[in-house]
Formats: structure tokens, C-alpha cells, sequence
């Protein structure tokens, strides 16, 4: 049967087209954009001014042919400056911050470990929507774990001490004069271990159920310092010791577990009186009309093959997925036994949720 093209709008054809190249073209300037990470190519370029292909070649120790073409497809993505009349390439100061400074809290290039790992694991993904099954985070390709502790380790050494804990009533007090703290599905430990740096006097306890994640976090707490402070164990999140916290902690966690109820109703249990939970959520409108953007399309995508596989291998009681919204977190922990529950702070990444017994 033949198509026919006659109710086709050219114009909207072109702009599809168009949109569609551009993502295309990102799939690429990822590869080139990781290359330049691991070679050192931007750190290279980084506060040196400008230089010739061969000069940047000879700093990173790479072969000269090969940084030409790197560079040339950097000016394309307008991620590197040229100079025509000197044939230099210059890293400017702003896209240093994104690609050579890796504390920037815009520091990018670990994040496109992210997709790299979801193209690895595309025959799991297929698979998966075929049968319905799950996919545990453990069995995803390495680089993802790598590349999502690298991308919000950054956005919450930013965030999480000087603007999300003072939005919460009164936490920081209570974390100054000493307090309890868990952290469930702490990962690599990152914001468990930000927290324990800037409040000696408490307590932090991070609880995943990925054993390589774990070794990984109190590495981390060691580095920094901080190993009194911030210890780790396995535990799932509606099992996890202890009792009186102050301050429970779920840091882009609570939408990838397969109860997200009980892990609520286990928090309710395991809170001091007049503790809090800090739910931090990937920012999400409640309706699907409502998020039309390149943040939303990116943790739509994710929360297909990775935040809801995973909550379906953990049973699925219910799947919230990566852009849950704040309703539908606000029922979970209203269905849990709390009475309060509050957006406290929001950025066009995170929901910054507050809830109280």
C-alpha cells in the first residue's frame, strides 16, 4: 500500500527533521565530549589561552592528527573558541566550568557515561519490555553507576549544604547541635558524606543494597575525612537499623525502589517524633502535558531502562518512575502515616521535598 504525503505539513516535517538531527548530532558530540575528558584534552586547553592543534597535542600527549579533528568538531558543537587568523583553539573561562573543572557544579562530561551505558544494555532494555521483567541497577553496564554518582555528586556540593537543608524547618539547627541521620540508597555516598563535612557534631548512616557502591562510599567518607562520621550498610530501604532519626535522607532513590510505600512506612517507624524526611526528586510537573522539555525527555528516557526496570525487579508494587511529580509523592507518604508534606526548594533539575509526622 502506497503512503500517501498529501495532509503532511512541509514546515512541521522540516522542523521534526531538524529536532531530530540535533539529537542525533548530541549522540555524537557525547563520544567526542567523553574522549576529551578521558584524554585530558580540556584540561589541557584550561586557562592556557590559545593554542595551535600541534601545541594542544604535545600538552596531552596525544597524536596531532586525531586533536585537529577532535577540535574542529568542538568549535562545530561550540564548545571550544577559533581564531581564524592564528588557527588557535581557546577553552573559555564558561567552558572550562563545563567541561575542565570537574568541582564546577556545571562540570558535564561524566554524565555521558550515563548514555553510553544505556546503548550497552539496549538488548536488556528490548528484553525487558518484551517479558515485563526487571532489570536490578546492579546488572546495568558499570559506567552507569560511575556516570550518575559523577553527575549529581557536583548539582548536590553545590546545593544540598548552603540552599536544600536550610529550606527544611529547622534541620540545620538540629544538625549543628548533633543529630541522627540516615541516608537511603546513599550510593556512592557523595551526599551522605557532604553532610557529615559540614556538620561534625552528628551522625550520618548511608543504607543501598549494591555491595560495589558501598565499598565505593566509604572510600569516599575515607578520602574526605570523614569516616567517624558517615558509615555504610547494606539494608533495603524498608528494612534498615536504628531508630530516633532526626533527619531520613532519599536522595534521587525513593522513585527507583519497588515499594516506595514501605520504604515510607519504614521511615515513619524509624523517625524521631519531630524528625523529617528529606525527599529529593528529579523536578517533575504532575501532568504529562506539562513536561515538554529536554530536562523532562532526558529522565523520561532514563526512568524507562533504568529507574522503573529496576523498580519492577525489586517487585513493582508501585512503579513511580523518574517523573513522578509531587502529587503522586505526596499521596505515598500521605498513604505511609504523615501529615505534613511540603515543597521546601526547587531548580530545574531537583523537587526538594519535606515530610512530617
Amino acid at each position: 500500500m502506497e503512503h500517501t504525503h498529501n495532509n503532511v505539513d512541509a514546515a512541521k516535517l522540516d522542523a521534526l527533521v531538524a529536532r531530530a538531527f540535533g539529537d542525533l548530532s548530541a549522540g555524537y558530540g557525547g563520544v567526542m565530549i567523553s574522549l576529551g575528558h578521558r584524554l585530558g584534552l580540556y584540561k589541557a586547553m584550561a586557562g592556557a589561552g590559545p593554542l595551535s592543534a600541534r601545541e594542544l597535542a604535545t600538552r596531552a600527549d596525544c597524536a596531532k592528527r586525531y586533536v585537529r579533528e577532535w577540535l574542529n568538531a568542538q568549535v562545530a558543537g561550540g564548545y571550544v573558541a577559533y581564531h581564524p587568523v592564528s588557527d588557535t583553539y581557546e577553552l573559555t573561562p564558561e567552558q572550562a566550568m563545563v567541561l575542565a573543572d570537574e568541582d564546577s557544579p556545571a562540570f558535564f562530561p561524566n554524565a555521558w557515561a550515563v548514555p553510553a551505558s544505556m546503548w550497552a544494555d539496549e538488548n536488556k532494555a528490548v528484553e525487558a519490555f518484551r517479558t515485563g521483567n526487571g532489570i536490578p541497577w546492579g546488572d546495568h553496564d558499570g559506567r552507569l553507576a560511575c556516570g550518575v554518582a559523577g553527575f549529581y555528586r557536583n548539582a548536590y556540593k553545590a546545593s544540598l549544604v548552603p540552599e536544600w537543608l536550610p529550606a527544611l524547618d529547622g534541620v540545620v539547627d538540629k544538625l549543628k547541635a548533633g543529630a541522627l541521620v540516615a541516608d537511603i540508597g546513599c550510593g556512592h555516598g557523595h551526599s551522605t558524606v557532604l553532610m557529615a563535612g559540614a556538620f561534625p557534631a552528628s551522625q550520618f548512616r548511608g543504607f543501598d543494597t549494591h555491595q560495589q557502591s558501598l565499598a565505593e562510599a566509604r572510600t569516599v567518607a575515607a578520602e574526605a575525612g570523614a569516616s567517624q562520621r558517615a558509615t555504610f550498610a547494606a539494608a533495603r530501604a524498608d528494612n534498615y537499623p536504628g531508630k530516633g532519626y532526626d533527619l531520613i535522607c532519599f536522595f534521587d532513590a525513593l522513585h527507583d525502589m519497588g515499594d516506595p510505600l514501605g520504604a515510607a512506612e519504614h521511615a515513619a517507624k524509624a523517625l524521631a517524633p519531630d524528625g523529617a524526611v528529606m525527599l529529593v526528586e528529579p523536578f517533575a510537573n504532575d501532568r504529562v502535558e506539562d513536561n515538554i522539555s529536554p530536562i523532562a525527555s532526558l529522565y523520561y528516557a532514563a526512568s524507562t531502562t533504568i529507574c522503573c526496570a529496576h523498580a519492577i525487579s525489586e517487585g513493582g508494587h508501585l512503579v513511580l518512575g523518574a517523573q513522578a511529580g509531587e502529587k503522586r509523592l505526596a499521596d505515598v507518604f500521605r498513604k505511609a502515616g504523615f501529615s505534613r508534606f511540603r515543597r521546601a526548594f526547587a531548580t530545574p533539575f531537583n523537587l526538594i521535598l519535606e515530610a512530617r509526622l
